[in-house]
């Protein structure tokens, strides 16, 4: 591993533990050499910016975006351009989920284009996953998803199957399979936790505390969602502590 590999996975793994803003600092203080290195660098910086929008409410991306633009990433050799353009497509997911920002009516044909060109598995995985959330979340076509969420996971990697369980899990919870649901959440929290992924890990947690209140544990729900609203706040996750206040309130977040 080269050292900006290893500063990339440095950077990535930061993001992870919910440390957005010091992993953009790493990224912007190491001076890459070559055009190849700078599109890499450029795209790390939108992954982490996007980390922070999705769970912090920040407004990061669109600007490293741009910045990754003018580099020419899109353009890059390998799955550089690849890799941008999901990013792009999960930035405009995100937005359409949040109302954040207008219709985009391509979304679905995108996440099909780029299943179509991914050039490995995993990459392949990833945009049959986001295929299947935007079918889900976007056009509410709940019983076409989950062939998607089953494709994701067939690539093998442990962050696909954890996002892949996470949604699994929610439509065995809909035809009212608790016992499968909890298997599939309680499977990706531990892979969430496995791999450093504080947020993706207190966001499952919260599912695993709708589903005690559902089989009449609210002692225990109530004290799950206690410790992710306060751990939520303390990492500066809003999104999140947002929805544990909210289901402390006895309002359902799922």
């Amino acid at each position: 591993m080269t050292s900006l590999d290893e500063t990339i996975a440095a950077a990535l793994d930061l993001a992870r533990a919910a440390r957005w803003q010091m992993a953009l600092r790493l990224l912007d203080a190491v001076q890459p050499v070559g055009e190849s290195d700078r599109r890499r660098m450029a795209v790390a910086a939108v992954e982490v910016a996007l980390e922070s929008d999705w769970f912090a409410g920040t407004a990061l991306t669109a600007g490293r975006l741009a910045g990754a633009d003018r580099e020419g990433a899109a353009e890059g050799p390998g799955g550089s351009g690849w890799d941008l353009e999901f990013l792009r497509l999960r930035h405009d997911y995100l937005r359409q989920v949040t109302g954040a920002g207008g219709q985009e009516p391509r979304l679905r044909e995108r996440a099909g284009e780029l299943a179509q060109k991914a050039p490995d598995a995993v990459r392949r995985g990833w945009a049959r996953m986001y295929l299947g959330l935007i079918t889900d979340n976007v056009f509410g076509e709940r019983e076409a998803a989950p062939a998607h969420y089953a494709a994701a996971l067939d690539a093998g990697d442990d962050l696909l199957t954890r996002e892949a369980l996470r949604h699994l899990g929610d439509h065995d919870r809909e035809r009212g399979d608790l016992v499968s649901a909890r298997a599939r959440w309680e499977r990706a929290t531990e892979l969430g936790a496995r791999h450093g992924l504080v947020c993706g890990t207190l966001s499952q947690q919260m599912l695993l505390a709708e589903l005690a209140r559902e089989t009449g544990d609210e002692a225990g729900a109530v004290r799950l969602a206690t410790e992710i609203a306060r751990w939520a706040d303390a990492i500066g996750a809003s999104r999140l502590t947002d929805q544990a206040r909210t289901f402390l309130a006895n309002d359902s977040v799922v």
